[in-house]
């Protein structure tokens, strides 16, 4: 353990390591105010509290007055600077961070003092950075920044991304391309979610020389927790540098190399500073105790309403999934990509339909068909929504796998495959293969037995059979149509959702299918930032290929109900589903 660091307090709530020798360093109270006085000008800019005067939570107030309110004196120009360079905010989601970098941007841009200042916005891509702009075009165009209509102080530049002042500054969004950022000379700098960030190359250009021109520069990071299963992130990088330059303030250093760097003012949030990202220390906290909720969400009854976060708690004590994006999104931990499970078997056993497959002839449904060639199944599934006759949604299933060296195939699975052929949940193919044309007769019987509206295809093989399939269709005068359904996030999210909600309401039923079952508790998702989901084959621990098949079944409904092309991609970019 390297020593304790000896403490300065400047005023109540600040605390600097002490400074060097020669160093001078106070608390300017006037310093702070300005920049929270410069806020109480403006208005809110999105959600329910759009043009209402931007109130400082306390949390906000504090980190103000942590980074703005400290200055040290600078011999050469005999002038009092701002101390600290670097303000990185670390907090969990829907805790008012794009409106608060809103606001400093438009100060920096505005009252800071610099001649012609160049405010940077970045992000992972643009349209995240204009989350920012679009709060800062609303400060600016509902307070008297810009309510002057012959001659405004600042007003925006949608075309590009820009907010412009009458003195000749300039607040922009810039691209995420770090090759074309060489040369800028950025008075403030704003990077929201640096987490996104792919590689460290656009944080080392912005970072490295930009402000040496100007007289103190400010970089300011405001990011929730990241999803890097590896750690080599710079947005690992950053948030370890600051979590340890909090312990090392906080009189626990962790190692003897732990030093300060009194340009950093970190204001963090989350079970990953709670803990020090220690696993045993993560596993012994209660992620359901309301004390925790507000020690990670300092905004909680306020922007972050306590009825959400107890409605994601309960959807977290039934799923994995949901569990993780609670700790994530919700408790600010830094966690790694990893396969979860989706909805339980329990969930499952309660949805099981009864009735006989007669009873759903000549009704509307859509299907999913799973490809294969050899080892995995090959799977298709029939879906029938709720319509006249039929009061939940139903799902048929089919499957088949190779019957050569099955033995071996069935202990390799763990599934007894020539069980569920006997009773007719799949049927075994001849050889190495998967019996393509028994495939397209069993689509054909279905599309002149039940009116099969539209038919979602993997991509990976579809086009296999898909022309097929479509001539012979063609032929018998079906008016079936087909349409690829990537399995990504994109493609299968929106269905995942959709089937989780049915099921948990009961109101998507299916057969009896063991083979369908075995699949079903097999399934392991990989969840993204936005609890986008998808089913992950190679992490899955077992086949899943019927379950998959039912999934793009459901994806091939939502496609038609939003009577689009049959194109699930353009579907889902569009949104507005109603189920």
């Amino acid at each position: 353990m390297s020593t304790a660091p000896a403490l300065l307090t400047l005023t109540e709530g600040v605390t600097v390591p002490l400074p060097e020798e020669g160093e001078e360093v106070r608390f300017d109270e006037g310093a702070a105010q300005i920049v929270i006085d410069f806020i109480g000008l403006l208005p809110f800019g999105q959600n329910e509290w759009a043009g209402k005067p931007f109130v400082l939570l306390p949390w906000e107030t504090s980190a103000i007055r942590q980074f703005y309110g400290v200055v040290a004196y600078d011999v050469q120009e005999d002038i009092w600077l701002r101390y600290r360079q670097y303000l990185y905010i670390e907090i969990s989601k829907k805790n008012g961070k794009s409106e608060l970098a809103a606001a400093l941007g438009l100060y920096h841009l505005l009252a800071d003092g610099e001649a012609l200042p160049n405010v940077g916005i970045f992000a992972a891509d643009k349209d995240n950075a204009a989350i920012i702009y679009n709060a800062a075009k609303y400060m600016v165009e509902h307070s008297c920044l810009g309510r002057s209509e012959h001659d405004p102080i600042a007003w925006a530049v949608d075309s590009r991304r820009e907010i412009r002042t009458k003195y000749g500054g300039v607040m922009k969004v810039y691209s995420s391309d770090a090759k074309t950022k060489h040369g800028y000379s950025f008075s403030a700098v704003i990077f929201d979610e640096l987490h996104a960030q792919p590689d460290r190359r656009l944080w080392d250009v912005v970072t490295t020389g930009s402000g040496d021109a100007r007289r103190q520069p400010v970089y300011i990071v405001l990011t929730t927790a990241g999803d890097d299963p590896d750690r080599t992130s710079i947005g690992w990088e950053i948030h370890e540098k600051c979590r340890r330059l909090l312990n090392w303030r906080a009189s626990s250093p962790e190692s003897g190399t732990d030093r300060d760097d009194p340009a950093w003012c970190p204001i963090m949030y989350g079970i990953s500073v709670l803990t020090r990202d220690d696993p045993d220390a993560i596993a012994a906290l209660d992620i359901y105790d309301p004390a925790l909720w507000k020690a990670c969400n300092p905004s909680l009854g306020v922007t972050v309403k306590l009825r959400t976060v107890r409605q994601h708690a309960r959807s977290a004590r039934q799923s994995e999934a949901e569990e993780r994006l609670f700790r994530w999104l919700r408790l600010n931990q830094w966690v790694s990509t990893k396969t979860v499970g989706w909805i339980p078997l329990t969930i499952y056993d309660k949805t099981q339909w009864n009735g006989d497959a007669e009873e759903l002839r000549g009704k509307r449904c859509y299907g999913g068909l799973d490809l294969s060639s050899t080892t995995d199944l090959t799977a298709f599934a029939l879906l029938f929504p709720r319509q006249e006759g039929l009061e939940t949604a139903v799902t048929l299933w089919w499957a088949w796998v190779p019957d050569s060296d099955i033995e071996a195939r069935e202990r390799r699975d763990h599934a007894p495959y020539r069980d569920w052929e006997r009773a007719h949940f799949l049927r075994l193919c001849e050889g190495d293969l998967i019996d393509y044309p028994d495939v397209e007769a069993v689509i054909l019987e279905a599309a002149e037995t039940y009116e099969l509206e539209l038919l979602g295809l993997d991509p990976y093989l579809s086009r296999t059979i898909s022309a097929s399939l479509a001539a012979r269709l063609k032929e018998k005068r079906l008016k079936t149509e087909l349409a690829e359904i990537p399995q990504t996030m994109l493609g299968m999210s929106p269905a995942m959702v959709w089937m989780k909600e049915a099921m948990y309401a009961r109101t998507l039923l299916h057969q009896h299918n063991t083979c369908a079952r075995y699949c079903f508790g097999n399934v392991r998702c990989a969840v993204d930032g936005n609890g986008n989901t998808k089913p992950m084959k190679n992490r899955s621990r077992g086949r899943i290929d019927v379950t998959v098949a039912w999934i793009i079944a459901a994806a091939a409904m939502l496609v038609a109900a939003a009577n689009k092309k049959p194109d699930v991609a353009d579907t889902i970019r569009q949104g507005g589903f109603r189920f």
